[in-house]
């Protein structure tokens, strides 16, 4: 784990729930204080391919709420993302497995993106390939709902007490 590596997000193919999930933490972190403000977030699938674009809809859900994702390009998670990353966000369980079964080593921070929310519930992000805008904004909007429970660990667990 690096100190001072991106924070990772992860789902299968890089273009809807990951590319979101990066730009609203990065948003969010941006209104920290430092050293929060200046932590960086990328992106990546586990079943990515390079170069594909990012979904419409997800281009559309980010835009409604002030947010340009429309220069995303996918990209494969590589160990050497996973081995400079400090802190590994999944969109689901299955990602978490498909790390751990072929990432060596394991990253020691591997998490679901919602696994910080108090409140008992669906801890995945379903994902929306295909479906209609409502489903993609749904995705939006429970990835928006964990951000300050991730903040909060991000602020407890990651930066440095000083």
């Amino acid at each position: 784990m690096s100190a001072s590596g991106p924070i990772v997000t992860v789902c299968t193919a890089n273009i809807c729930r990951s590319p979101m999930a990066a730009a609203l933490l990065q948003h969010a972190l941006a209104a920290q204080p430092e050293p929060l403000r200046s932590l960086r977030v990328t992106s990546a699938g586990v079943a990515a391919r390079s170069g594909d674009r990012v979904s419409e809809n997800s281009v559309v859900a980010l835009r409604k709420v002030g947010l340009d994702i429309s220069g995303h390009i996918s990209q494969p998670l590589t160990q050497q993302m996973l081995d400079g990353a400090q802190l590994v966000l999944c969109m689901t369980e299955s990602h978490r497995a498909m790390i751990q079964l072929q990432a060596e080593p394991v990253p020691q921070h591997l998490y679901l993106f919602r696994e910080f929310m108090p409140q008992r519930g669906d801890k995945e992000i379903g994902d929306p390939f295909g479906g209609p805008l409502k489903v993609y904004e749904s995705a939006r909007d429970e990835l928006v709902e964990a951000i300050p429970s991730l903040l909060e660990f991000i602020k407890t667990r990651l930066v440095p007490a000083g």
